[in-house]
């Protein structure tokens, strides 16, 4: 089983234009500011960046044009899209449903990098980032899911999304500061 990791960004591109976008938005923006120092030092020690997001069925939208979408002037969560927005080599995939892995050339696309671990980062905890964490599990990932870099409508939901990801998925739910990617710190990850 390989064993380096990729930062999964799970529908962080979003246009916050939905039925409880609000209260969303209220736990995204903390959320949002672990993930982009995520992101930052997973670039730093080169490791896979992959923005899985959904196509909030705009299905011959591309993903650059959903990025221009999301980061409108009058787009609802702008300011938050804007904290984590793609850099140069990262990775995209647009999914149809909830799962980052569902009708997605995902699975491929991490077997070519031969990523064996996703850190696992996004909205919402308990709907998108949950289902494909159950897909990366029934792949054989092993899946870190940092606590501080996801958000859901409510705590309630957040903590006990968070809860089965240990129980059942096998998952690590540390803070997103303490998530090593290998040679950022020398370390092997864990």
């Amino acid at each position: 089983m390989p064993d380096s990791a990729a930062l999964l960004l799970v529908d962080l591109v979003n246009p916050f234009d939905f039925d409880g976008a609000e209260a969303l938005l209220e736990r995204a923006g903390p959320a949002f500011e672990a993930v982009a120092d995520l992101a930052r030092r997973a670039r730093a020690a080169g490791a896979p960046v992959v923005y899985v997001n959904d196509n909030f069925t705009r299905w011959t939208e591309s993903f650059d044009a959903l990025v221009e979408r999301c980061t409108a002037d009058d787009a609802p969560g702008r300011a938050v899209v804007a904290r984590v927005l793609p850099a140069e080599g990262d990775y995209h995939v647009l999914k149809p449903m909830h799962s980052g892995f569902y009708q997605t050339p995902l699975a491929h696309l991490l077997g070519e990098l031969g990523v064996g671990r996703v850190v696992l980062a996004g909205v919402a905890t308990d709907i998108c980032v949950l289902a494909t964490a159950m897909d990366a599990r029934m792949r054989d990932l092993d899946l870190v899911v940092p606590r501080d870099a996801c958000a859901a409508e409510t705590d309630d939901a957040h903590d006990a999304a968070l809860a089965y990801f240990r129980r059942v998925l096998h998952a690590e739910t540390p803070l997103a500061a303490d998530v090593a990617f290998g040679s950022e710190d020398g370390s092997d990850g864990e």
